[in-house]
């Protein structure tokens, strides 16, 4: 049997895979809504859905994606239980370009419901595109992630960087940009024990 919160996010799907407000709608193959578990504490906002992500109508599941998966795991959490996981537009935008601000307000609405849905503990913004949603056109990720702020109604969020930067720079060593992600997942694992 669906919970309420399951009930309040499947009527918000229906209502966003008949969108077609913007042009990334009448190009997707599928809506990209959401992945994990909305009982979790945890609601994770990436950018936009890729090409692999468009296919499956699963946020995260290309090499970001694994990679992702394997950083939350090795801090002790799990994907699938600890953490609702969606993106700031639903549909894939063409060449994997950033979503414009137009498409990402013509998707807002469906975002802010998943949020209020889910009525997480902790709001993790996955991202430049993800944490300007939120905090402004004007913030530089490497200066804000990690920090803490209030959004919304109240609700405690932080920013990571995003698992396609991380791509790029494999080391781990102190200091580096995966290790900082590492550390900023451990802070969001004990904010919420």
């Amino acid at each position: 049997m669906e919970s309420l919160k399951e009930e309040k996010l499947n009527k918000i799907k229906a209502e966003c895979t008949d969108c077609k407000k913007c042009e990334l709608g009448k190009t997707r193959k599928n809506i990209v809504f959401s992945d994990g578990n909305p009982e979790a504490k945890i609601l994770l906002i990436g950018e936009a859905p890729g090409a692999e992500e468009d296919a499956t109508g699963i946020p995260f599941v290309g090499r970001a994606g694994k990679l992702l998966t394997k950083l939350i795991e090795d801090c002790g959490l799990s994907r699938k239980n600890d953490f609702y996981i969606c993106n700031t537009v639903k549909c894939r935008p063409p060449e994997n370009r950033v979503p414009t601000d137009s498409e990402k307000q013509l998707c807002q609405n469906f975002l802010l419901n998943q949020i209020k849905a889910v009525n997480p503990k902790v709001i993790v913004l996955c991202g430049a595109t993800s944490a300007k949603s939120f905090l402004g056109s004007k913030i530089k990720i490497s200066q804000i992630r990690g920090s803490w702020f209030k959004i919304l109604d109240d609700i405690n969020a932080t920013v990571i960087f995003h698992p396609s930067y991380l791509l790029r720079n494999h080391s781990e060593l102190e200091g580096s940009p995966r290790w900082l992600t590492k550390q900023d997942l451990l802070k969001i694992k004990d904010f919420i024990n």
